[in-house]
């Protein structure tokens, strides 16, 4: 490790400053392409393929995050973010030149490889540099990178997908991922670097990528372009499921495997990541879904379903930043997040049985705010609670893993909430793609879609309850 001093309040800003920039890139790309995919779509045909504009990336993006974060472990921080914001950009490129959706897919793949890591590494080296009981505070930083990608993004996504151009919504991360660069580059350089002598499982990475890829894949296709039990998406499935059996197997007899067995062995761990992965997850497939539901059966145009999402993101945004001010002054600091989740899930219920009521857009979104909040309250808890509970050597490794299983729930949630948004209404659906009627045939499928997310926010509710509530280690400052 470097023999420079820790940062000084004023540094730490300015490394805040450059990280919150290089996770913008991955925020604002999350936020700004749902309310663009109906013109990409119609734009470049193929609307049945419309939810791979989103998992073609979180598939990139969840099987390289495990690596980034063991990479960083060995090469350093700053190195490893830097990579991943070049990648990132080189994907943007692609994506603003894709000709198809096919090409854009797989441009969204290059983007999900360097995007993978940016979040989980910002978090990472924000856990090198500050107590647990004070890392709290800090959200109030990142919360303020979403409240930004969460007010712009659907607005940006909407007005460049109906004024300008929807390549536009790519375009804007060449001046801001080099950007990035610059700053990221020249503040990290300030402050200590931390290197630990880990080994890579690249055949524990190789088959975790299979396992999860082959996973995320199956979940896409089945309902909407293989039935689910044809032996396209069977096939898929049970590849899978070998894949995963068998990185269970490396993992449990490799001398150092991709995600340490001392890691998944504290229950604090477990319970704070599928908390965490459930509640984003359900958050993620909500705000792929809802414009669908805008414009079709709202009537919205692509830039007033940008506007209409924003109380959604900003409830996220919201929740994050309460709990995270919270979460270094209270004793019991999962109370808020705790009754904010049974909240939302109560929320969740009530959007899926006002479906077809003739209750307004307004009524609903309120309903679906009260449920994001409560999913945004409860993210920083999971997180500062699993790196309260690890070794510092294992920071990196322990952060990416967790990022790792929540961008492989939301794949899962996205694949999952679009099968039943436009699975089961797939024909109602591309006709009311080209003509101008109420899509009333799509409340069903919507309700269906509340439903699940209920039963995400409530398994988000019963890991939380479960985990322990150790103290968070640092002093407490006024």
């Amino acid at each position: 490790m470097s023999a420079n001093p820790p940062p000084n309040a004023a540094e730490l800003r300015q490394v805040m400053f450059g990280l919150g920039l290089a996770m913008l890139l991955s925020a604002l790309d999350q936020t700004i392409v749902v309310t663009a995919m109906p013109t990409i779509a119609a734009d470049l045909g193929d609307p049945q393929d419309l939810p791979w504009i989103v998992t073609a990336y979180l598939i990139a993006a969840t099987v390289v995050t495990p690596l980034y974060g063991k990479f960083a472990d060995v090469y350093g921080r700053r190195r490893v973010i830097l990579i991943g914001v070049v990648t990132f950009v080189i994907g943007s490129v692609a994506c603003a030149l894709a000709p198809s959706m096919a090409a854009l897919a797989g441009a969204r793949v290059i983007q999900g490889l360097g995007g993978g890591g940016l979040i989980s590494l910002a978090q990472t080296i924000v856990a090198d540099l500050v107590s647990p009981r004070e890392r709290g505070r800090y959200q109030s930083y990142f919360a303020a990178v979403f409240i930004t990608s969460s007010i712009a993004g659907p607005a940006l996504g909407g007005v460049f997908a109906q004024y300008w151009h929807w390549s536009l919504i790519f375009w804007i991360n060449l001046p801001l991922g080099l950007a990035a660069l610059l700053i990221v580059n020249s503040r990290l350089k300030r402050v200590p670097e931390r290197r630990h002598p880990h080994r890579v499982d690249y055949l524990g990475a190789m088959l975790l990528i299979a396992g999860s890829g082959l996973l995320v894949l199956a979940l896409g296709w089945g309902g909407v372009r293989y039935p689910w039990r044809s032996a396209p998406i069977v096939g898929l499935l049970a590849a899978s499921a070998l894949a995963w059996a068998l990185f269970a197997w490396r993992t449990a007899r490799a001398e150092e495997p991709l995600i340490p067995l001392r890691i998944l062995r504290l229950r604090i761990v477990r319970d704070a990541i599928l908390s965490s992965s459930f509640g984003l997850g359900g958050f993620v497939g909500l705000s792929v879904v809802m414009p669908i539901y805008y414009e079709i059966c709202g009537g919205m145009n692509a830039s007033e379903s940008g506007l209409t999402l924003i109380p959604l993101m900003v409830g996220t945004v919201a929740g994050a930043t309460v709990s995270g001010r919270l979460m270094g002054r209270l004793t019991h600091y999962k109370t808020v997040p705790l009754l904010g989740l049974g909240a939302g899930a109560l929320a969740a219920l009530g959007a899926a049985a006002m479906m077809g009521s003739g209750r307004s857009l307004l009524w609903l979104n309120a309903l679906l705010t009260v449920t994001t909040f409560g999913i945004g309250a409860m993210l920083p808890v999971a997180t500062v609670s699993v790196q309260n509970a690890v070794d510092s050597r294992d920071l990196g490794t322990a952060t990416a893993s967790m990022q790792f299983f929540r961008q492989l729930a939301a794949g899962a949630a996205v694949a999952l909430f679009a099968a039943l948004a436009i699975g089961g209404g797939r024909a109602q659906l591309l006709e009311e793609m080209k003509t101008d009627v109420d899509g009333a045939a799509l409340f069903s499928s919507f309700r269906l879609v509340f439903l699940a997310l209920a039963v995400c926010v409530g398994l988000s509710l019963l890991f939380l309850a479960r985990m322990e509530e150790r103290p968070l280690r640092g002093e407490r400052r006024s």
